[in-house]
Parts: C-alpha cells; structure tokens; sequence
C-alpha cells in the first residue's frame, strides 16, 4: 500500500501545513495572512486524510507485528488474526479517500461562475425548456446559499429564453456545475400539442469559471468596443441612449453583447465580466485539451455539441448519457432538490478516471 503513496510527498505535505501554521501565528501583513489562510484550508483535509492513513497504517503492523512474532501466546493470536482483515480494508479505505484528496485541484474549483443557456432545436418549446433549466440551476443555487445575477436574457415569444446569461456567486460553484456544459434534451407533451404526441427539443447549457483580474490580461488594443441603442423589453428610455455595449476581442474574435442596464457603464462592465470568463475557459480548455490528449476518457468534453442529458417528462426520468444514470425522480431533479444525486456520480466517475489515469499500470 505504501508503494501507491509515496511517503516523501506525504511528509512534504505535512511540514508544508506546519509552516503555514507558523506563518499565520507570526502576525503576518493582511494580504499574506489571506494567501496563507487560503492554501491551509485546501491543505487541512488532506492533512487528516493523512493522519488517518498512517494511524490505520499503524494499527496493521501492530497486528501484523503480534502474528509474527512466535512468542505471542495463543489468545492473543486469535484476536489479532481475526482484527486482521478488518484492519487492512481500513488502510485500503483510508488509502482510497487519500488517493481523492492528492488528485491534482482544478485551480477553478473554487470560484463563481458564469452561467449561459440558450434554446436550441424545437422552436418556443426549446425556448420553454430553457426556462425550466434556468428555473433549476436557479432552485439549486438557493439551496446552496449562492447569489444568481442575471446579466443578459433574450425572453422566448412564448414563455422562457430564446438566451440567459447570469452570474452564480459562491465558493465552489464551479466545482458543482463544470459537468452541466453540453445539450440537455427533453422529451414531453407541449401544452399546446392537442393530439398528445411527445415533442423532443433541447438547449445548450455552458458554465465558466468566473476570471479574476489576475487569470486574464486583456489588452485595450485587441477590444473593439460599439454602443448602440438597446432593443426589447425595458422601458421606454431603454431605445433613447445608446446604452447597449457589444464588446469584440479581435484576436480571438470572441463577442459579447449586454444591453439589460439602462447605464452604459454597468452594461460594458458585464460584458467584460463575460469576455475576462470566455477567455480564461478559452485557454483552461487548450490546456487541458494538451494534458488530456494521452489520457483515458473523461467524463465528457464539455462540448456544447455533445448531447450529455435527457428529461422525459412522461416517464419522469432523467438519464445522463455520459455515466449511464438514470433517475426516476425528474420532479425532484428540476426542483433543485435531487441534482447533487447527478452532479454527485458525474464527479465521482471523474475522479475514477483521474485516479486510473494517475495510477501506474503494474
């Protein structure tokens, strides 16, 4: 079991967590002590997985211990024999959640996110569906305690969004939506289907990790940026000014457009919100894309062209295509209730493959 950990990272794990807290007590500046106290709290969990691997660690040689040396008297055997089996499927175990914590962290994790959903194939039903999934991730938000700011919508002709783009504020929200980019399908009877016949319509979903000033640099010369007037829902006033801002990154030829505020300063600090996110998605995909190119599959590209979901309301169930789950609970699902059930298997299955790319073949 040791082979699979190597000690000497462990160690360095450890004093590193003992340096940290020596820091910290030493007083130092503000910015220092928020740098610091962000590397111990990823640090602190893999600390005590640590802990725990080598106290199990040591349960089993003492018991293997005791059944190797022959003056151990025949009681004592026994008991030691049979703690044995126990005490080496709790190394295996303590070694298992080990191995998870020592997985390399997507440096993104961590961050809030950018959220967009567009209808795609089926017309106002795929506009309607659109809603639905914004309903849900809006639902889920809530229970997590997140924050959701719409930045731009395109509302659908009858109900829901032609296009949604909002920011999903909180620690970790990007950890638990990465795996929602990609088509989601579904299958029911519009309200507005006389016959009862299923129709089948989808919509995209992309997240993105939210930049920070220090993921991307932009440079003023590669932006074109044009005012127009806004269009649509607002008021009035909203076709008097030039509020609207769409933002243009030539090198790259990435547009975005906002035009939901009625100042043209909060509408081009949302598009560069929106651009800074696109970019930095932009390079963390050619990146992993480079790392990935030797390894097994994952759990799906994150492509918005891949179909990763399907919603059939007549038989209330969701299947996610990518891991094969299938759930009979899409009323609790869409609630927001029951999509850690999904987003919990699609991240397990992940680090299933990170841990067998890892692994050496033996």
């Amino acid at each position: 079991m040791s082979s699979l950990i190597p000690q000497a990272k462990l160690d360095a794990i450890v004093a590193r967590h003992a340096v940290i807290t020596a820091e910290m007590a030493a007083g130092p500046d503000a910015e220092t002590y928020v740098a610091l106290a962000r590397e111990l709290a990823e640090l602190e969990p893999v600390v005590k997985g640590i802990e725990e691997y080598r106290r199990r660690e040591e349960n089993l040689g003492g018991i293997q211990a005791l059944l190797a040396d022959p003056e151990t008297d025949s009681e004592m055997r026994a008991l030691a024999d049979d703690e044995l089996h126990q005490a080496q499927e709790g190394v295996q175990t303590a070694a298992d959640a080990l191995r998870l914590l020592l997985l390399p962290k997507d440096a993104a994790d961590s961050k809030s996110a950018i959220l967009e959903i567009r209808a795609g194939t089926g017309g106002d039903e795929a506009s309607l569906f659109a809603g639905d999934l914004f309903d849900m991730y809006s639902r889920y938000a809530a229970i997590k305690g997140w924050e959701v700011d719409i930045m731009s919508m395109n509302e659908g002709t009858m109900g829901g969004y032609k296009e949604i783009v909002a920011a999903i504020k909180g620690r970790g929200v990007f950890a638990r939506l990465k795996f929602e980019s990609g088509t989601h399908r579904v299958q029911r009877v519009p309200e507005t289907e006389a016959s009862g016949r299923i129709h089948t319509s989808a919509a995209t979903v992309a997240v993105l990790p939210e930049a920070e000033d220090v993921d991307v640099t932009i440079n003023d010369a590669d932006l074109r940026i044009d005012t127009l007037r806004s269009s649509g829902a607002g008021g009035q006033h909203i076709n008097k000014t030039e509020s609207a801002v769409r933002i243009t990154h030539l090198p790259t030829g990435i547009v975005v457009f906002m035009q939901d505020e009625r100042s043209q300063h909060k509408n081009r600090a949302r598009a560069m919100m929106h651009l800074k996110a696109k970019l930095y998605e932009a390079e963390r995909s050619r990146i992993f894309g480079e790392r990935a190119a030797d390894r097994k599959a994952q759990v799906g590209s994150g492509d918005r062209s891949e179909r990763i979901r399907t919603y059939n309301y007549p038989q209330e169930r969701l299947t996610d295509h990518r891991i094969n789950l299938t759930l009979y609970k899409l009323t609790e699902v869409l609630a927001g209730t029951a999509l850690d059930e999904v987003i919990d298997a699609l991240t397990a299955d992940y680090q299933a493959s990170q841990l067998a790319a890892e692994t050496p073949d033996v």
